[in-house]
């Protein structure tokens, strides 16, 4: 959780311009948490544009990373205080929150000074610092989150007992940490008085001499919450409205309370999230061995490459890309049940120059839609009789404040090698219903 409230996202380091435009775009309208983002909820289909120049390896979001905005509000204390946002603080508690999580930070000081640092405007450390910080911070015996996708909740069981608690009406409160990518905590104090839910947010972050300071500390009423089936803590902050804004703002915040089981996490992450919801319609779109047409395979290309090399396609940030035919068809028939002449039909194929043409996603040929920011999440595996396997999938989505945007059927098989080999996708009609149309990277 963040900053009065802070709202994650998720990115990893490499390659994040393109979401850092479209997250500022939306951020500049945000309130007093940490990031907020403006959203309809009711139309998935956003308004903001991505800069010509920016790339879009939008499928290494992590859920977690904070941008800090101050929300300048010209209403008057008692406005916010009637619609629950920006609620003053008591000052014994402010400072109690202020030392402890600065106390927090201090606990994992030295792992912070020792970690390598990507060099970016974040300074992200890696995934196995942020474990390092959480198996510190078990120590306070509080809850703990990572701002990564997949990681489970440590100490989760005092969080599920509160959670638990509060369904049934009993007051009570708990204290979170969440480690963010940069390395930076929030400290979280949650308060339920059998009505309604409160959150004390105070973030902290490291200062060119690697010494913690505290960047915002907000008192917040929570408009609504859910503890979910599937194990997700959901949380609506209550956020200026217009016409108080001129945009509506997105208060959620979700994590996951129950571990998800390890088998299913691990194929998420690895198998599953380079490829995603944004730059392909693999996951959301139905197709089997009959039926390969209509894969967006130019956009599928980018992402199987990331998938295969664990780096972008295109470090150099060409809008265009000419890509050798062998190439493109080794990596895509390694993957999926598709003919080399299936490739030729289906993809942009220059009969001349024996290459397929791959253009870069940016707001000539793209919307921004959050549902492609979602992440899939395996819930079930089952094992066919033919030695395939089927994958159930649910799309997760904090920007939508949902733990199931849609749900797919993944059928794949895996190789003595570890290789996965996708072989079909089925979603229901309803499904089709929840998600914008997909826009393809070219006219078809």
């Amino acid at each position: 959780m963040k900053n009065g409230r802070s709202i994650t996202v998720i990115m990893n380091s490499k390659n994040f311009s393109f979401i850092c435009v479209l997250l500022i775009s939306i951020l500049l309208c945000s309130c007093n948490k940490t990031n907020f983002k403006e959203v309809n909820n009711t139309d998935l289909e956003t308004k903001y544009s991505i800069d010509d120049e920016q790339t879009a390896d939008i499928n290494n979001f992590e859920l977690g990373l904070s941008f800090p905005i101050e929300y300048q509000s010209e209403t008057k204390d008692n406005t916010s205080h009637e619609y629950g946002f920006n609620l003053t603080i008591d000052s014994e508690a402010k400072e109690e929150a202020e030392a402890e999580c600065i106390k927090a930070m201090e606990m994992i000081s030295d792992i912070y000074e020792t970690a390598d640092k990507e060099e970016n405007i974040n300074s992200v450390i890696s995934k196995s610092t942020c474990e390092q910080m959480a198996e510190k911070l078990k120590e306070t015996e509080q809850p703990i989150i990572v701002s990564r996708k997949y990681y489970s909740m440590e100490n989760y069981e005092k969080m599920k007992s509160f959670l638990n608690n509060c369904k049934t009406g009993n007051q009570g409160s708990i204290i979170v940490y969440e480690i963010h990518s940069d390395g930076g905590l929030t400290r979280t104090e949650l308060n339920f008085d059998g009505t309604d839910m409160y959150a004390l947010d105070t973030n902290a972050v490291w200062n060119g001499e690697n010494k913690p300071v505290i960047t915002n500390t907000s008192y917040n009423r929570i408009k609504t919450w859910e503890y979910t089936e599937k194990g997700w803590a959901i949380f609506e902050y209550c956020v200026p409205e217009p016409p108080m804004v001129s945009e509506r703002i997105n208060g959620y915040v979700i994590f996951r309370v129950d571990s998800l089981e390890k088998e299913y996490a691990d194929i998420s992450e690895k198998y599953l999230q380079p490829i995603g919801y944004q730059t392909n319609n693999l996951f959301c779109s139905n197709w089997d061995i009959e039926h390969m047409e209509d894969i967006d395979y130019m956009g599928l290309y980018e992402s199987l490459y990331y998938l295969n090399y664990g780096i972008p396609l295109n470090p150099t940030n060409d809008k265009e890309k000419k890509i050798e035919e062998s190439e493109f068809e080794g990596l895509i028939t390694a993957y999926l049940p598709v003919t080399s002449e299936q490739l030729k039909k289906y993809a942009v194929y220059d009969e001349t120059t024996h290459t397929y043409t791959w253009v870069r996603l940016d707001c000539g040929n793209y919307s921004p839609k959050f549902f492609g920011l979602s992440i899939p999440e395996v819930t079930y595996i089952k094992e066919n009789d033919d030695g395939t396997i089927s994958l159930y999938v649910d799309a997760v989505c904090e920007l939508l404040g949902t733990d199931k945007v849609i749900s797919h059927i993944l059928t794949v098989s895996f190789t003595e090698s570890g290789k996965i080999n996708f072989l079909k996708n089925e979603m229901a009609d309803e499904e089709f219903n929840k998600i914008p149309a997909y826009q393809y990277r070219f006219d078809r």
